[in-house]
């Protein structure tokens, strides 16, 4: 089990979560299942595993108060589970902190090669080679635009000389951005680049990370580009 990718899944449907729970167990994932909200957070505090799959909708501590938890503590990937494709549920779990989310019901083939997917970009093989385009090449040595301030080798950020806190996603996303300043990106090749979606993906993701991004460094450091993508001030 020291080798195996440890997954915590909170899933209050006793059918999808044993389902689910063997499905991930047979592609080599270790899973810890939880009922509930409150079950889950012990558990994580408990295990500390490398990625927590949250469903929306579980009682006792919601999903998306589960994840602002978790994120309180924590920068492990988050994927959220709704039942539907609604924007609130999306934009609610995205806008905790998550790093993804897929809409139930899911294939198993497709939860799995999500799940691998972010675990290649926060650096874990999730029980396969790890492909994938890697993230934008920067030059070394701390890159400046006005306050801000990036390592690129020692992964750091501080805006006007404070720390600021970004998540592994968020630090993609902006490494990206930085590797390019004044080049527009389009939602679809942040998808790709930042995401590692070979295929289409819901641009929402890439929308809410950018906000949250914002908030972080400054509101008017990331310009959109209204039909095009978004772009770093140079």
């Amino acid at each position: 089990m020291a080798d195996q990718t440890h997954v915590l899944f909170v899933e209050d449907d006793d059918v999808i979560r044993e389902a689910t729970q063997l499905a991930l167990e047979r592609d080599g994932f270790a899973v810890t299942a939880m009922p509930d909200g409150l079950s889950g957070l012990e558990a994580f505090r408990a295990n500390r595993p490398d990625i927590a799959l949250l469903d929306v909708m579980v009682p006792g501590l919601d999903g998306v108060s589960l994840c602002r938890r978790i994120r309180d503590e924590s920068t492990v990937p988050v994927i959220m589970l709704s039942a539907r494709a609604d924007s609130i549920d999306v934009v609610l779990g995205l806008e905790a902190g998550a790093d993804d989310y897929v809409t139930k019901p899911f294939d198993g083939a497709v939860l799995v090669a999500r799940i691998r997917a972010v675990l290649r970009r926060f650096g874990h093989a999730g029980g396969a080679a790890q492909t994938g385009e890697s993230p934008a090449e920067v030059d070394g040595g701390p890159l400046s635009f006005g306050d801000l301030e990036i390592d690129t080798e020692g992964m750091e950020v501080r805006r006007a000389g404070q720390p600021v806190a970004l998540t592994p996603t968020e630090m993609r996303l902006l490494l990206e951005f930085s590797s390019a300043p004044g080049t527009v990106l389009s939602r679809d090749k942040l998808l790709e680049r930042v995401w590692d979606y070979g295929w289409g993906g819901d641009t929402r993701v890439v929308d809410v990370h950018v906000q949250r991004l914002r908030q972080k460094i400054g509101q008017d450091r990331i310009e959109t580009v209204r039909g095009f993508g978004y772009k770093l001030k140079a």
